[in-house]
């Protein structure tokens, strides 16, 4: 007999996820993912003016900020051939890299930490043995017993006043939780420094494109210009800055992030046989090093791995009708062509309807529609997106620099390749491809500095910003790797205004319900097979739905606990 349990909303994330599973014998049999928000950007955009949807788009999220703005600007220079000059491809590679170590340390320590983390646990610690601990697998200064201590003293007054503060509510003691003390004060210890990091990597956002969150872009390049002497512009002491707050977010991820990662995951060895899922992972790669047209060049590269066959990297298309379509059969949307059909990308619809029951939700139909979310598929595979998928193209397509950095965690591990797909593999990857940003960060800086050297000053291609270049009809899309995976928009353009426009982000692909096939999508299918200690406390659901970093976007309803509807926030 299964037992129904419901995890509504998943906490930690941004948005508003919920997640159905059923349970039998202690493990999950089946499970549902739905998505109970819903935003229609797209229907912002229609009809206005292309150079304008970056700063609409924007605003989908702010955990995951500048990635929209550039695949938007990306889309409208792809339809209207605009090539950026180099010192504006390096800077936005830069403001990516910088996201990246941003986000990716962010998600390992205040997102997904406290489910291998048991904060209350670490009252129980030896401040000397903790500090000899940290400092056999790291050369970070703030180890020594008494900053262990005073933390320590710290947190128990917390606990003691019964106030737990932003660790209320958490499923400490948990049997699943096998860290020993002294390890779960080190990760709390580095989960509050990183609160304190976090804010100072995000200024090269601010010193390229203005404030972050949403920091400035521009079609054509970049809002922002480069004078060594001159105090309003990119000046020599803003470049020095900007390499300072590189290389501090270097030392940090490599002396707090990448020791941590791997620390814990060591005491979790049966987790690199769970929530595995699909097995098959679409990349569409970024970071160009030629231009944003010469794939090749991508330090990310592309590709597409089918039943986790690392033998064979298959080529994708984000172009080809046949390639991407979004299907709606499990979602509260509508298409004119009918509900069974798919829809690529450019011809896509965005027409709401909604036939579901009101929140509060007892359990959803999942007979019918049940989700905000639509169903992605590439060639009707269902696709994981994100940075297991990223490392397994890389490594699979012999790329060195990513063997290195694969192979030496696997052996510090002492685990075969296959470990990777998992739950704890995919919270790897998310570490290990940090180590290669911060690599490439420090390249695109130091090309940027040479530049400016030898006189470049450019920052934007302007001759076709004019609608009068433009042609009548236009079409096309911005790909790229937000943190948590493929990303693309895809723009069509008629008499200079935006016609149509679609956003297929990562969290589409990975938490989209099942399509008309009943095949499930990544967030689904991780989950089936996971233990579940404590059907009360299902821990395990959120390592698993956490290892992905689901962003479903800002909601924009809100509901009384009967359903009623009690305000709306408008924005844009």
């Amino acid at each position: 007999m299964s037992t129904r349990i419901v995890v509504d909303p998943i906490t930690r994330i941004e948005g508003h996820l919920r997640i159905e599973a059923d349970i039998e014998d202690g493990k999950i049999k089946d499970a549902y993912s739905s998505g109970t928000m819903v935003r229609l950007l797209e229907k912002i955009l229609l009809g206005r003016d292309p150079r304008d949807a970056w700063a609409f788009v924007g605003r989908a999220c702010g955990v995951c900020t500048t990635v929209h703005s550039l695949a938007s600007c990306r889309s409208v220079e792809d339809a209207l051939d605009i090539v950026v000059p180099p010192n504006a491809e390096l800077v936005r590679n830069i403001m990516f890299a910088t996201q990246y170590m941003h986000d990716h340390t962010v998600h390992f320590y205040h997102l997904h930490a406290l489910d291998w983390v048991d904060v209350v646990d670490a009252l129980n610690a030896d401040p000397k043995k903790t500090s000899e601990l940290a400092q056999s697998i790291s050369h970070w200064p703030k180890s020594s017993p008494g900053y262990f201590s005073d933390l320590q003293k710290r947190i128990k007054k917390f606990v003691e006043s019964g106030q737990l503060g932003i660790f209320a509510n958490g499923y400490w003691g948990h049997p699943a939780y096998k860290l020993p003390s002294e390890v779960n004060l080190i990760g709390l210890a580095h989960y509050l420094e990183a609160l304190e990091w976090q804010k100072e990597i995000v200024k090269v956002h601010t010193i390229f494109g203005g404030k972050n969150p949403h920091p400035n872009y521009l079609v054509g390049g970049m809002a922002c210009s480069i004078g060594l002497d001159d105090a309003s512009a990119i000046n020599a002491e803003r470049l020095a800055y900007v390499g300072t707050l590189l290389q501090q977010g270097k030392e940090f991820i490599e002396q707090v992030y990448i020791p941590d990662l791997l620390a814990i995951a060591s005491f979790y060895p049966e987790w690199t046989k769970i929530g595995g899922g699909l097995g098959n992972y679409l990349v569409y790669g970024d970071l160009p090093t030629n231009g944003y047209r010469d794939e090749s060049s991508f330090k990310l590269p592309s590709g597409v791995i089918l039943n986790k066959n690392l033998n064979e990297v298959l080529d994708a298309d984000v172009r080809d009708n046949d390639e991407i379509q979004e299907f709606i059969h499990n979602s509260w949307y509508e298409y004119s062509t009918g509900d069974e059909s798919g829809l690529h990308p450019w011809k896509g619809e965005t027409n709401l309807k909604y036939t579901g029951p009101k929140p509060p939700y007892d359990h959803l139909n999942f007979d019918e529609k049940y989700s905000y979310l639509k169903t992605p598929r590439w060639k009707g595979h269902a696709m994981e997106v994100g940075p297991l998928a990223r490392m397994l193209v890389g490594y699979a397509r012999g790329r060195e620099d990513f063997k290195e950095v694969v192979d030496s965690a696997l052996s510090k591990l002492n685990v075969p390749a296959t470990a990777l797909f998992s739950t704890l593999g995919r919270t790897a990857a998310r570490g290990l491809e940090t180590q290669l940003i911060i690599q490439w960060a420090m390249e695109f800086y130091e090309q940027l500095l040479t530049n400016i050297r030898n006189g470049d000053t450019r920052m934007a291609d302007t001759s076709k910003f004019d609608p009068k270049h433009w042609p009548d009809q236009a079409q096309g899309v911005g790909h790229m790797e937000a943190p948590r995976g493929a990303l693309a928009h895809w723009i069509v353009i008629e008499d200079k205004k935006i016609k149509n426009y679609q956003m297929v982000v990562p969290s589409t692909w990975n938490a989209s319900p099942r399509d008309a096939n009943g095949k499930l999508s990544a967030y689904e299918s991780s989950l089936v097979d996971t233990p579940v200690a404590n059907e009360e406390q299902p821990l395990e659901i959120l390592r698993t739905i956490h290892s992905f970093d689901p962003c479903m976007a800002c909601a924009v309803h809100l509901y009384d606990e009967e359903g009623k509807h009690i305000s709306q926030v408008k924005v844009l």
